[in-house]
């Protein structure tokens, strides 16, 4: 009998098609509170479609995704930041906040600043931020509505190695509080340093779902 608390994000038998070609086959696995999850696979092999497709913004050709209950149950975050750049910082958490109607969007903008330790960055414009900062605030307005679920679509992919650095460390604190934290990546020494679990994607298929010690990383 399995003692774990249920998942937090389900998904069974998840396929999908663009058009004659097969994006996903029949993809299931679960994640947990607090869990980081890595997806990692080459181009092409269909992370950034099962990661849409937990977030809800494709829809499956087949198989299901199974949500926790609540307004706003999953977080999500594509590679590009979604930010207006000449808003500030404050201005785009108090939009977004808007946006996800929260009751109170300036507190809700202040404890992001807070929690992703960008209160000194608060007025500055978004187009004089690094990468690093401006995925910092991408990832703030993601967990704007306090979500059980965070997908981040290669949250790394542009930063120098500082950067990646205290980003990493910014996720990982998001993990320890309970977040459930699903990741795609290129960066295997990533996988290997930032997961609980590796889900490995192959032409569409799950080929690995497991610890990364279990792993073969000769992908």
């Amino acid at each position: 009998m399995d003692d774990r608390p249920a998942a937090a994000l389900s998904a069974q038998g998840l396929t999908h098609r663009f058009g004659a070609r097969m994006a996903l086959e029949d993809v299931s696995f679960d994640v947990h509170a607090g869990e980081l999850v890595a997806v990692i696979g080459p181009n092409g092999a269909g992370k950034t479609t099962l990661l849409s497709l937990l977030a809800g913004v494709l829809s499956p050709s087949g198989g299901s995704v199974r949500r926790p209950a609540g307004r706003r149950s999953v977080g999500w975050v594509p590679q590009q930041p979604a930010l207006y750049s000449r808003l500030t910082v404050t201005e785009n958490l108090e939009l977004f906040a808007r946006l996800e109607r929260r009751p109170d969007p300036r507190r809700s903008a202040a404890a992001m600043l807070e929690q992703a330790g960008l209160a000194e960055r608060a007025d500055e414009l978004v187009s004089r931020l690094s990468g690093g900062n401006q995925q910092r605030v991408n990832i703030a307005i993601g967990l704007l509505g306090e979500p059980a679920v965070l997908l981040l679509d290669e949250p790394s992919s542009s930063l120098d190695p500082r950067q990646r650095e205290r980003l990493w460390e910014f996720i990982v604190a998001l993990a320890g509080r309970g977040t459930g934290v699903v990741y795609s990546t290129h960066d295997l020494l990533e996988a290997r340093r930032h997961a609980d679990r590796v889900a490995a994607l192959d032409a569409g298929r799950l080929v690995y779902s497991g610890p990364p010690a279990g792993m073969e990383w000769e992908l």
